[in-house]
């Protein structure tokens, strides 16, 4: 049963009167998803997306920035369906990097309507993100990949400023490295069965200077899952270095679905 409160807040989104989120003025959502999960990938972690945050909650968008523990396929998977439960209907699932291999598992729950893939690893049936990784030449910059005692990787700072995110400032470099999140080698051979984007609309962002996934490697599957594509002149984190366009694509794919 939807409760006054509920239906209070239906009533306003449907009139487009203006919300307050927080300490931002934003215009409500009048049409398509108005909940956005956000999903980081491997060596990364949630603040990745706070410029993107900021972008959609001043539009009115109802947003979550997934904290993925990066300990396995399944637990960032867990992770994401919890960010995908607090939300009150439809959801579109954004993810970038390995957070395809994230949302293309998680996003097979019944409140997901639509996919985004951000500079990401996209499974077909089967694969893990090596398999992934194996349908084309890498960029090489596995060599720069660094192992702990315990089996989780990290990447080199050389990496970071070369290959990961290489338009950044040097500050935003220098955060982007202090705050990394390592990655269970484990999870690079984390399966994924019956994708998501095989029964729900798909976008993608092609990122042409990514130093971290090969841009023809993600312009392969973007015709390989039919989605709607977008190349960025960018490196792998253009949520950090072109929040704006990323924020305006993920708002048209929110506005695209079909409910």
């Amino acid at each position: 049963m939807i409760s006054i409160k509920t239906l209070a807040l239906y009533t306003l989104l449907a009139s487009g009167a203006t919300m307050i989120l927080g300490n931002v003025t934003a215009q409500a959502v009048t049409k398509g998803i108005k909940n956005v999960v956000l999903v980081h990938g491997a060596f990364a972690d949630g603040s990745s997306w706070s410029k993107v945050v900021k972008l959609l909650q001043a539009k009115g968008y109802h947003v979550i920035a997934v904290q993925n523990p990066l300990t396995s396929l399944n637990d960032d998977v867990a992770a994401t369906k919890r960010a995908i439960a607090q939300m009150d209907g439809p959801v579109l699932l954004v993810g970038h990097s390995y957070a395809g291999m994230v949302i293309s598992e998680a996003g097979k729950d019944p409140k997901v309507a639509g996919l985004v893939y951000v500079a990401a690893l996209v499974p077909e049936e089967g694969q893990s993100s090596n398999d992934v990784n194996a349908a084309m030449p890498t960029t090489g910059v596995e060599k720069e990949f660094r192992q702990s005692a315990d089996g989780f990787l990290y990447l080199s700072e050389k990496a970071i400023n070369e290959s990961f995110a290489q338009d950044a400032s040097p500050d935003q470099r220098n955060i982007i490295n202090a705050t990394q999140v390592a990655w269970a080698a484990s999870g690079t051979l984390d399966k994924v069965y019956s994708p998501a984007w095989t029964t729900k609309p798909s976008w993608i962002i092609i990122a042409k200077r990514d130093g971290m996934i090969n841009p023809d490697l993600q312009r392969y599957k973007s015709k390989v899952i039919k989605a709607t594509s977008l190349e960025l002149d960018s490196d792998h984190v253009p949520m950090v270095t072109d929040p704006k366009k990323v924020g305006a694509f993920i708002m048209e794919a929110a506005q695209g679905v079909a409910l």
